[in-house]
C-alpha cells in the first residue's frame, strides 16, 4: 500500500509554459485538427517480417488551451484518440524539437485520455510550434537561456511583420 501513497498528484501546466528540452508535462488540451503525415502498411509476411512489419501511423495534431497552441505528434493508436474537437488529458508528455520548432509528444511512459469537453477557448494566435529555436553556444551562457532569447527575438520580428 505504500506504493499508492507515494504517488504524486500531477501538476497541470498550460501550453504557454512549455519550453524546449523539457518533459514530464501533464495538461488538458482541445484538439483543433489532426492530419495524418505518415501511414505505412504491413510489410509482406514472410522472410524478414519482424517488429518492423507493424503498421506505422503518425499524425500532426494542433492542440491547445486558453494560453496557446502547439503541434502534438501522435503515433499509432494515439492517432485514434486525437480527433478534432475532442478534449484530452495528456500525461508525462515531452517536448521534441523538429526542424528548430517545438512538438509535444507522448512516448511509452506517458498516457493520453479523452475527457469531458473543456469550457475554455483555445488561443490560436499563440502557436508555440511557429517559434523557431536556434542552439547558440556562447561561452558563459546557459544554452537554454540562449535558445529562449533567440526564440523571443524571432517571435518579436514575426509579430512586427
Amino acid at each position: 500500500m505504500a506504493a499508492a501513497a507515494a504517488k504524486r498528484k500531477p501538476v497541470f501546466v498550460k501550453v504557454d509554459q512549455l519550453k524546449p528540452g523539457t518533459g514530464g508535462h501533464t495538461l488538458v488540451a482541445k484538439v483543433l485538427s489532426s492530419k495524418t503525415v505518415v501511414q505505412k502498411g504491413r510489410a509482406a509476411a514472410g522472410a524478414g517480417a519482424g517488429p518492423a512489419a507493424r503498421p506505422t501511423r503518425i499524425a500532426e495534431c494542433l492542440i491547445g488551451d486558453e494560453t496557446g497552441c502547439i503541434l502534438f505528434t501522435a503515433r499509432n493508436e494515439q492517432v485514434d484518440l486525437m480527433k478534432a474537437d475532442s478534449t484530452v488529458i495528456i500525461r508525462n508528455a515531452k517536448i521534441d524539437m523538429f526542424k528548430g520548432s517545438m512538438r509535444l509528444a507522448v512516448d511509452k511512459w506517458g498516457r493520453i485520455e479523452v475527457t469531458e469537453p473543456a469550457s475554455f477557448n483555445v488561443k490560436e494566435d499563440n502557436n508555440l510550434s511557429l517559434v523557431e529555436y536556434e542552439l547558440v553556444n556562447v561561452e558563459g551562457w546557459d544554452a537554454m537561456a540562449t535558445m529562449e532569447i533567440e526564440a523571443s527575438d524571432t517571435a518579436r520580428q514575426r509579430n512586427r511583420e
